[in-house]
């Protein structure tokens, strides 16, 4: 009985990592987008002459930070910002910024 208590802990402890792992992914876009917030506002609605972000297509933000990190358009930060991430990490970003309403 002692071994079988220490197996249901044990699951019991596997399947509480998962829950976490899989709620901090859920979380994953909006916590990578986040970081873009100093400059483009919270969640995209950018004040006074940085580009918002929220309701942009996400196949547009894409592009626009494939021109940062690839120099083709030129940055005062944006071009380092842009190699810090991933192709799929900027998927991301960029469907979480799409997915919000657009500034007015």
């Amino acid at each position: 009985m002692h071994i079988t208590l220490r197996r249901a802990a044990a699951l019991l402890g596997l399947f509480g990592a998962i829950g976490l792992a899989q709620a901090q992914d859920a979380n994953l876009a909006r916590n990578l987008a986040a970081t873009c917030a100093n400059c483009h506002g919270t969640n995209g609605h950018a004040r006074g002459d940085m580009k918002p972000l929220a309701g942009l297509s996400a196949e547009k933000i894409v592009a626009m930070i494939a021109d940062f990190k690839s120099g083709a358009q030129p940055a005062t930060i944006m071009h380092q910002i842009s190699k810090g991430y991933t192709d799929e990490q900027i998927k991301l970003v960029a469907g979480f910024f799409a997915a919000q309403p657009a500034s007015k």
